[in-house]
């Protein structure tokens, strides 16, 4: 697909997924106290910008969001919040920090996937950090500087997740840090298996961790094979992972800010956004040890 030439199904494909839920903070809230902070962190390619947010006391498992192609934005930190509330320490951090500082969209739901020219300032976004060995060196970074906060329980397994384009990010984490991500959660994630040589699903030798991947009714429907190869995959090298397809649901539908589909509907499922929820809590659970 060229850069040129992103067309709306394809661009949801390869980006769309973030939050879950549109109370996140007020349910974070009422389970404990949580600290939000802005931080900056070092990598191999520069400064990375983005959002810490903890319980207010003690240590607590690590875990590392990657957000989808409208980045480090309030659904993304609300998501975090309600994680900080069940007894996580989340970093999100800006996977475009190579190109612009967050926010680059402050509210997905106002974005026009017919404008051309919203669609084309995202593009050099989504490149910055699909470049080859860009996630790798930004996840030992975000890694490394999670080991180095208090508030950090290094004692546990790091967990990660992500959404639609974060999905093979969270694949490449669990790769390239499998000492410490003890597991693994994509939904509606974009690209994780290909044709190409450095498919995602291909990395599943070299990951530790117990995965999850939950993929939308349309995604499967337009690559039904794609769960079959992940499931082989990872059965083969003997890595714990669940496969779900969520048939109720479209591409990008644990996401309250996205916009709406073509023929006018919410993208976003809240009944299947709890559900998968749950079984983010449940994999934290049994895998960060």
């Amino acid at each position: 697909m060229e850069d040129d030439k992103i067309t709306r199904r394809d661009f949801v494909s390869m980006t769309v997924g973030v939050g879950i839920g549109t109370s996140a903070a007020a349910v974070a809230m009422a389970q404990q106290r949580v600290v939000e902070t802005n931080v900056d962190i070092k990598t191999a390619d520069g400064t990375c910008d983005a959002a810490f947010i903890h319980p207010a006391t003690g240590s607590h498992p690590a875990v590392l969001i990657w957000p989808d192609a409208f980045g480090l934005r309030p659904s993304m930190r609300d998501m975090a919040k309600r994680l900080a509330g069940d007894g996580y320490s989340v970093l999100v951090p800006n996977p475009f920090y190579r190109v612009a500082k967050a926010p680059v969209v402050e509210n997905a739901s106002n974005f026009n996937f017919g404008d051309p020219g919203q669609r084309g300032k995202l593009t050099p976004l989504m490149g910055s950090i699909n470049a080859a060995g860009a996630a790798e060196r930004d996840a030992a970074a975000f890694i490394a500087w999670l080991d180095m906060q208090k508030e950090v329980d290094r004692t546990k397994k790091i967990g990660t997740q992500g959404y639609c384009m974060g999905g093979p990010l969270v694949v490449k984490t669990a790769a390239a840090v499998p000492n410490r991500v003890g597991a693994g959660a994509s939904f509606h994630g974009g690209g994780l298996v290909t044709a190409n040589p450095d498919s995602p699903h291909l990395l599943a030798p070299k990951i530790k961790a117990r995965m999850y991947f939950g993929i939308a009714a349309n995604d499967d429907m337009q690559q039904p094979d794609a769960k079959t190869k992940l499931k082989e995959a990872f059965a083969a090298a003997k890595v714990p992972a669940e496969i779900e397809v969520y048939s109720q649901s479209q591409h990008g539908w644990c996401v309250p800010d996205m916009p709406k589909q073509a023929n006018g509907e919410p993208i976003y499922n809240k009944a299947d956004a709890d559900r998968a929820w749950g079984k983010l809590l449940a994999l934290y659970k049994a895998a960060l040890v």
